[in-house]
């Protein structure tokens, strides 16, 4: 399955001292898992987090869910080391923190050779960077990392997000432009389903891939929102049918429900059913 048909709904953070959670990961319905060698390991405790992550993921166990690693960054005293020990792994993608330049992905591509790079975006500096940032060699993905975004900003917490749409449709435009994955930040109050669905539908509209989420509560949600409805697929069929008949017909124009329909809207319609495709085949 390439980067782009595989679903991305729910990408859950691990941490990866944290035997038990990686364990657990193994059963949940998540799409991907962020093992994260950064925020949530301790300076004391970068090397043994690293081995215990080489030996899980060594184990094995994970499925089809895709395995990112967050290293930390490159000008720590852990960062080379993580890159090292990360591109011997049997994981998928190395996430980059704190990205705002190509020559970062240079540099962390001279460590860790061909490994797949997806790069956190959570910086204001990131942001004017985006474009740059997302023709990198290697890059495959890019996180919104919007905590330590607000914080940068120094924005205050709405929940239609408002100060940082811009920042959002930014690293957006980037990554479409590129054929990357893109994945909005987390939703931190874990408890609140209904915010959670608000922002992830916001995030769906705006046409982020899927929700890195800190819970596994926030798991159905997530992978609820992000995946085709079926009266979306229902459309989606109508649509191609409706289309390839006019093209039969000679008649050169379609009508659904009363709404023309042309080949931007049956190409849109393709990509969902693939969509709604490649979540039936990931669940199974």
């Amino acid at each position: 399955m390439n980067h782009r048909a595989r679903p991305y709904r729910s990408v859950l953070y691990v941490p990866a001292l944290n035997e038990r959670a990686m364990e657990k990961a193994k059963s949940l319905p998540v799409d991907a898992i962020i093992f994260d060698l950064e925020d949530a390991v301790a300076a004391g405790e970068k090397k043994n987090a690293r081995k215990l992550l080489g030996e899980t993921l060594a184990a094995g166990g994970f499925g089809s869910r895709m395995k990112i690693v967050r290293i930390n960054e490159l000008s720590t005293r852990w960062g080379g080391e993580d890159a090292k020990a990360v591109s011997k792994m049997n994981c998928d993608a190395m996430l980059l923190p704190k990205v705002e330049s190509a020559g970062q992905l240079d540099l962390l591509r001279q460590i860790s050779g061909n490994t797949p790079i997806w790069a956190m975006m959570e910086t204001p500096r990131g942001m004017m960077n985006a474009y740059e940032i997302a023709r990198a060699p290697l890059i495959s993905g890019m996180v919104m990392g919007t905590n330590d975004l607000a914080k940068d900003l120094q924005t205050r917490h709405r929940a239609d997000r408002l100060p940082l749409l811009t920042s959002l449709g930014l690293c957006l435009l980037a990554a479409k432009t590129q054929g990357l994955v893109i994945l909005d930040g987390v939703y931190n109050a874990f408890t609140d389903d209904e915010g959670l669905r608000a922002e992830c539908e916001q995030g769906r509209d705006m046409g982020f891939d899927g929700k890195t989420l800190i819970h596994p509560s926030q798991v159905p949600v997530a992978n609820d929102v992000f995946a085709p409805s079926i009266e979306e697929v229902k459309l989606a069929r109508r649509q191609i049918e409706a289309f390839d008949q006019a093209e039969r017909d000679g008649s050169g124009v379609a009508v659904v429900d009363g709404k023309i329909v042309e080949n931007l809207h049956v190409i849109t319609a393709r990509e969902i059913i693939a969509k709604a495709d490649a979540i039936a085949e990931f669940s199974s």
